[in-house]
């Protein structure tokens, strides 16, 4: 047997820049963004009363896709409304890049989604008055703040509408409405990027499209994006995909193919609810 000398081992020590480097990376892939805790949300009260949540502990890690899942009424909307600080829970607190927000003055939250959070929604909500580049600026100008000019090239480079920047709405596609949404949701760097039904409103070729701009926005650009979808095949591009029903999350998991996710959303309205408790606590 051949023992190692003092310099070999020294020679495969990893260095004070590797451990560093190590450590940036470890703290990237486990520093939850958003991270919420014993969330409720009830509607009503006594016997007309409705639990849109029950008790919902849930973290989303830097970097990440992930798609929230359901049936109708399982609670993915509220969810993502009260994560994004649109909607109050009932009870338990959410937390945006380190700071709660469940107990925000209004003014601060109101701060806090400008700054912090990025939107899509299924129905693109662009200003008609404005361009497109208009559009994409807006959140900067509202907060009179200037554009970060390399920034603005990558992201409108990213949306690939360098050509369509001074035509408004009305003159663009669906898909192209869509991507300028994309865009201005992603022109203020936020720690978070919420994504409501964003290809609802696409047929398939051009949905593709806005799908490929939220995986390119996390994979290049280190974006969190949270989407909440019906759609199988806009879910099977997340890294993972969370399901909810009578407001529980039931499963969790990794990247899921698009059939494996149909057979899932399949069992989910087939099965009662405390039997998948049961199974995903296994």
């Amino acid at each position: 047997m051949q023992y190692k000398t003092t310099t070999e081992r020294e020679r495969i020590a990893p260095t004070p820049e590797m451990l560093a480097q190590f450590e940036r990376q470890f703290a990237t892939e486990t520093r939850p963004v958003v991270s919420a805790r014993g969330l409720t949300r009830t509607y009503g009260k006594g016997d007309a009363a409705v639990h849109a949540l029950r008790d919902v502990d849930i973290d989303f890690a830097e970097g990440k896709l992930t798609a929230i899942m359901g049936p109708s009424g399982s609670g993915k909307s509220t969810l993502m409304h009260i994560l994004a600080g649109l909607d109050q829970p009932t009870g338990g607190r959410v937390a945006i890049d380190g700071v709660e927000i469940t107990r925000l003055k209004e003014k601060k939250l109101t701060q806090l989604r400008r700054d912090k959070i990025g939107f899509i929604f299924q129905s693109f909500n662009l200003l008609a008055t404005l361009t497109a580049d208009e559009n994409v600026v807006l959140p900067l100008s509202l907060a009179r703040r200037r554009a970060d000019e390399a920034w603005r090239r990558t992201v409108i480079d990213a949306i690939g509408l360098s050509d369509r920047l001074t035509h408004r709405p009305a003159e663009l596609s669906g898909g192209q409405q869509q991507r300028v949404a994309v865009a201005r949701a992603l022109i203020t760097r936020p720690a978070v990027l919420f994504a409501d039904e964003p290809t609802g409103n696409l047929d398939s070729r051009t949905g593709g499209e806005v799908l490929d701009l939220l995986r390119r926005s996390a994979d290049e650009f280190g974006q969190t994006v949270i989407m909440v979808t019906h759609d199988a095949g806009a879910a099977s591009i997340a890294d993972r995909v969370v399901f909810l029903k009578d407001g529980r999350i039931e499963l969790d998991r990794e990247r899921m193919t698009r059939d494996d996710i149909y057979d899932t959303i399949k069992d989910l309205e087939d099965r009662p609810a405390a039997a998948l408790s049961e199974e995903a606590a296994r």
